[in-house]
């Protein structure tokens, strides 16, 4: 479904933006992506374009300062918002990060869906509930994508994906996808979910 619609290949970085006088104008659905520093957003996209390095990823966490506004075959954006809960941002800089994110989050037309990343090994942080009921308060349709799956066994999966939902308080009107970009598990569920939001 998802090839036939888009040429994943036709995708690069667009801009990088501080604020609302940056961003593109035009109505192209836009989906972005949130989660924790060291979730894996950045091979997260990399593995949905296909492609090694589009979106840079850094051993260093917090290395996105800015929103990266990635163009797919003229027909889509990725937007990737800053890593939250890395420890060695100072306050202020957190603070204008989570200032950026939600003037973006909250006023942005484009915006069709967010994909909440999370590390399926681990329980969900206070930063991950508190995003997703932000985006519940604001009635942003949510994603939820937990990563890694290849480090944990596949018979503990759903051990695992309830323990999120749980933390998360998770709404069952929301789609939730298992990913690897590893062995590239979830790769249709995840281009599925985002297609049926545009």
């Amino acid at each position: 479904m998802m090839t036939e619609y888009l040429n994943t290949h036709n995708a690069s970085l667009l801009l990088s933006a501080a604020n609302k006088s940056h961003y593109p104008q035009d109505d192209l659905p836009e989906i972005a992506l949130a989660g924790r520093s060291n979730v894996g957003k950045s091979s997260f996209i990399n593995t949905l374009l296909g492609r090694k390095n589009l979106a840079r990823t850094s051993s260093k966490p917090g290395k996105t300062q800015l929103l990266n506004f990635y163009n797919i075959d003229d027909k889509l954006r990725f937007v990737d918002v800053p890593g939250y809960g890395y420890a060695k941002v100072s306050k202020t800089e957190r603070a204008k990060w989570g200032k950026m994110i939600e003037e973006y989050l909250v006023s942005r037309d484009n915006l069709r869906a967010v994909v909440s990343l999370v590390d399926l090994r681990h329980s969900p942080s206070a930063d991950d509930v508190q995003m997703y009921e932000f985006l519940k308060y604001y009635e942003i349709p949510v994603i939820v994508v937990a990563t890694k799956a290849d480090k944990i066994p596949r018979g503990k999966w759903n051990k695992h994906e309830s323990e999120i939902k749980k933390t998360l308080n998770f709404d069952k009107s929301d789609q939730f996808v298992i990913f690897s970009s590893v062995d590239r598990t979830g790769l249709d569920d995840a281009w599925d979910s985002i297609l049926s939001e545009l």
